[in-house]
């Protein structure tokens, strides 16, 4: 079996919303920088 189940990745706490988000592909190679969930979160700052 290749890859890795849901509910074995990573999750973090979103700075703004405060909700828990899991990681995703496009964060691979920056997931310790990432802080918000969303565009949406990121412009609310």
């Amino acid at each position: 079996m290749k890859g890795v189940k849901k509910a074995d990745l990573p999750d973090k706490i979103c700075v703004v919303c405060q909700r828990p988000f899991s990681w995703r592909k496009k964060w691979e190679k920056n997931w310790d920088a990432v802080k918000y969930c969303s565009e949406r979160c990121r412009n609310t700052k």
